[in-house]
């Protein structure tokens, strides 16, 4: 059985992010199930967070997926975390728009917004994470077709 187009999306949405990840030597997580070690930072996170109906006229349904990507940094010598993450979320940023149709599986990309988190831990870590909501169709009785 085919992938649904939602996990198709979110395959695609990785799969933009990696070069910019890579670009900043930063590793990249879908839905990590435990926290980044210091090691794994700086790092991109991605999270899906809804998936909703927009619309349904008839036969077609019009979705909308909320993905949640996190910036994630530590202090470094020579930098501090937030100037870290700031930059690996302007790459992802830009990788993300200049495929915004994530190679013809989307009706487009929006972004929703943006946080800042820093926390004094065993080094001090900043998180930005920001929200896009990705516009797509599929067919109201099969999810793993485009609408």
């Amino acid at each position: 059985m085919a992938n649904s187009i939602r996990e198709q999306i979110l395959q695609a949405f990785v799969e933009t992010l990696l070069p910019a990840a890579m670009a900043e030597n930063a590793t990249l997580h879908r839905s990590p199930p435990t926290g980044i070690t210091r090691e794994q930072s700086p790092a991109l996170l991605v999270f899906p967070e809804s998936d909703a109906i927009a619309q349904q006229p008839n036969d077609r349904v019009e979705r909308q997926l909320v993905v949640r990507v996190v910036a994630l940094a530590r202090e470094t010598s020579s930098e501090a975390p937030e100037v870290i993450a700031d930059r690996l979320l302007v790459a992802a940023h830009a990788a993300l728009f200049s495929n915004v149709n994530l190679g013809g599986l989307c009706l487009g990309i929006k972004e929703l917004d943006c946080e800042w988190d820093v926390e004094d831990a065993d080094a001090t870590a900043a998180a930005i994470p920001a929200r896009y909501q990705i516009t797509y169709r599929t067919l109201a009785a099969n999810l793993s077709f485009q609408g």
